[in-house]
């Protein structure tokens, strides 16, 4: 594991033994004490430091020690080990409890959650939702009735991605599949399972959380909840349907991933593979435009299109394009109608990393998450008027502004893994977004950013998903490239947007420099002169995951070591310290490529140094997604998604052959959260919390 510059180093030129020294070498004497040296030092460890004060030092006798303040270091725990069982692992000295699972009842009234899966969709949009994603605490102002930096109370904004069917549903009459017969009901149970959970959480007496039921502010958006659509795209022929012939208004959100927040106090939530929900009833031979964002007969499996007609695109064409984009919900607006805001762009959105640049413009960084698709960042018309948070000039800037694509080149030294970039504005009539290339306006570029973004050149990369601003230089982001098993061949997207999504096979490059990409890597990108709106960057690769004893073209970076393993970093958040989380969602077999790996995890790093250290680890088959901290970093929230998906992991329950035999045997592989009374497993919130009440990870 990389070395790191501790915090007193540079400040004890002395022989005497360093304040980390002293903790150090009390740990090793007395391991017991970890998690109160480690947490933060008080008073209570002062008389233990006492009698260590004069090791290694001088023969005269120990001087008094003063009282002195906790100090916050960068990575202040003991990394964790892999761990392939279905439970949640975090460092000694920390607790984790489970909090908000599917199914809990959204307020005082709603129905409690039937643990057979026998619910209805009516008890569904009643009940926070499935497989949790990003997430934000907003904690209260003073008087507890808008925003502010309160830790104790506040409202837990949350992502439902998607459900996984074979516990989503119970088991039907067809001996075959459970699934079937489907029907309508069974859609609108799984499009109410989908969206966003409002809720009122607070801390309790005991350090705890709550989730306040009777509170006004609890609600759930889901799959067909009216919601506006507005900028550039709204109104556009594209947009317009049977149902909504001004094209400004749509039913629901889906495939709700990662997220955002603004400096006004909004949440953003991001829509990623709405495609998968489409089909198509009879035969249909797809456009470019359909093809570019990989729609298909029968999506990827749910069914709604062939009981719902809004989702079989024969019957409703134009509903794909009303999906794809980010959405801005107020939480402490509880009658509020939430925003689809389109000069953000259509894509498969990851999050959406919003920041406010030197120059006041807010800018939010995106990623587009498939494989060889692009990363982008929206600079707005207006400025942030941090005198007046929440006005309305303020709540309308993610209305008007440029949408750009990046383009990442090489350096001046081959193989380094660093290099320069520039954004490209994404504007009709600039460039090659002309009406000869087949753009007629704005609104059509923003509906089309795939097309546009092959159009004028942008770079292919490894599935770009999360991005983290620096809080400490709103220039400078990252973001993780999950992972590529079609790089390392000859085509590229076609500049005329004609490619099927995902079917390229791009060449490596410096930005990514390997062949079949299993493991990922995380890139880090600054704009020039620190300007977040700059149009120019550097870039260079923070961390390529992998196994050290690789040594060839599929090295990882010196940063990675036996006792940090992981591959396909996905999830990935700053907090307010200036730690960087990672978070992951990839292979958990724990075998060959991903030998020694376990379960999907969560590490820490140290942006300055590059070090890396294990910090929790999820159940087993799951996703760890979604995090959170309160304004004073003592809880943090972290979601673990899909506990339970049986796929390569090593403990696959003896007789296991695929979705079938799984929601029949429902709990027979996983039990997490509910533990041995568990009829099956369920997304949930994880609260972590120090033992002894300190920042976390410090």
């Amino acid at each position: 594991m990389a070395q790191s510059l501790r915090d007193d180093d540079l400040s004890n030129p002395s022989a005497r033994p360093t304040l980390t020294d002293l903790v150090d070498r009390a740990i090793a004497l007395q391991p017991s004490r970890r998690h109160l040296l480690l947490g933060g030092l008080g008073a209570a460890a002062l008389p233990f430091l006492a009698g260590l004060a004069g090791c290694g030092g001088s023969d005269a006798p120990a001087a008094p020690v003063a009282p002195a303040a906790p100090s916050e270091r960068m990575l202040g725990f003991t990394a964790v080990g892999a761990s392939s069982a279905d439970d949640v692992v975090v460092p000694a000295g920390y607790v984790a409890t489970a909090f908000l699972p599917w199914g809990t009842p959204i307020n005082a009234t709603a129905p409690a959650w039937k643990a057979d899966a026998s619910g209805s969709a009516a008890e569904q949009e009643q009940q926070v939702g499935d497989n949790h994603d990003g997430m934000h605490f907003f904690g209260f102002d003073a008087a507890g009735t808008g925003p502010g930096t309160r830790s104790d109370e506040g409202l837990l904004v949350m992502n439902h991605e998607y459900i996984n069917p074979e516990y989503f549903y119970a088991p039907d009459s067809d001996p075959a599949n459970w699934l079937l017969p489907f029907t309508l009901e069974k859609a609108r149970k799984g499009q109410a399972a989908h969206g966003v959970s409002v809720l009122h959480v607070r801390r309790t007496t005991a350090g705890g959380w709550e989730h306040v039921k009777a509170s006004p502010y609890n609600r759930r958006i889901h799959g067909n909840t009216p919601i506006a659509l507005q900028g550039p795209a709204a109104d556009h022929d594209l947009m317009k349907t049977a149902a909504d012939p001004s094209g400004t208004e749509v039913l629901g959100t889906l495939n709700n991933c990662g997220n955002g927040w603004t400096p006004w106090g909004t949440y953003l939530t991001c829509e990623e593979n709405f495609n998968g929900y489409f089909g198509w009833n009879g035969a249909r031979t797809p456009s470019a435009l359909e093809n570019r964002y990989g729609l298909s007969a029968n999506g990827f499996g749910y069914l709604w299109h062939t009981v719902d007609p809004r989702f079989d695109i024969n019957a409703h064409p134009n509903e794909p394009n009303r999906h794809g984009w980010v959405v801005e919900i107020d939480p402490f607006n509880p009658g509020g109608k939430a925003i689809k805001r389109t000069a953000l762009g259509r894509f498969k959105h990851e999050n959406a990393a919003c920041v406010v640049a030197a120059n006041g413009r807010v800018v939010v960084y995106m990623g587009c998450d498939e494989r060889n698709e692009y990363i982008y960042k929206f600079v707005s018309a207006g400025t942030f008027d941090a005198a007046n948070p929440s006005s309305a000039a303020n709540r309308n800037l993610l209305a008007d502004g440029t949408l750009y694509v990046a383009r990442f080149d090489a350096g001046a030294t081959a193989g380094d893994r660093m290099g320069t970039g520039a954004w490209i504005p994404l504007t009709y009539g600039i460039g090659a977004l002309t009406t000869a290339n087949g753009f007629t306006s704005q609104g059509d570029v923003l509906i089309r950013a795939r097309q546009a973004a092959d159009r004028v050149g942008a770079t292919m990369m490894d599935r770009p998903e999360w991005v983290a601003a620096n809080p400490k230089n709103p220039a400078q982001a990252y973001v993780t490239l999950t992972n590529n098993n079609r790089r390392g061949g000859t085509t590229s997207n076609n500049p005329d947007g004609s490619t099927t999504a995902g079917s390229a096979r791009p060449p490596v490059d410096e930005a990514n420099p390997r062949a079949n990409n299993v493991w990922g890597h995380i890139l880090r990108f600054t704009g020039d002169g620190d300007d977040a709106t700059s149009l120019t960057f550097s870039w260079d690769l923070f961390v390529v995951a992998g196994q050290p004893s690789v040594t060839d073209a599929r090295a990882p970076s010196a940063n990675i070591t036996a006792d940090n393993l992981f591959n396909s970093p996905d999830g990935l958040a700053f907090d307010d310290f200036g730690r960087l989380w990672i978070q992951t969602d990839g292979s958990y077999a724990n075998g060959g490529d991903f030998a020694g790996m376990g379960n999907n995890q969560m590490l820490v790093a140290d942006p300055q140094t590059k070090e890396i250290r294990r910090f929790l680890v999820g159940p087993a088959g799951c996703e760890i997604t979604g995090i959170t901290w309160t304004p004073d970093r003592t809880t943090m929230f972290v979601n673990v998604q899909h506990p339970g998906e049986v796929g390569s992991h090593p403990n696959a329950p003896a007789g296991y052959t695929g979705d079938d035999w799984i929601a029949r045997h429902a709990n027979a592989f996983s039990r997490w959260p509910d533990g041995a009374t568990a009829a099956r497993p369920r997304s949930a919130t994880v609260i972590v919390r120090r033992s002894d009440g300190g920042p976390i990870g410090g």
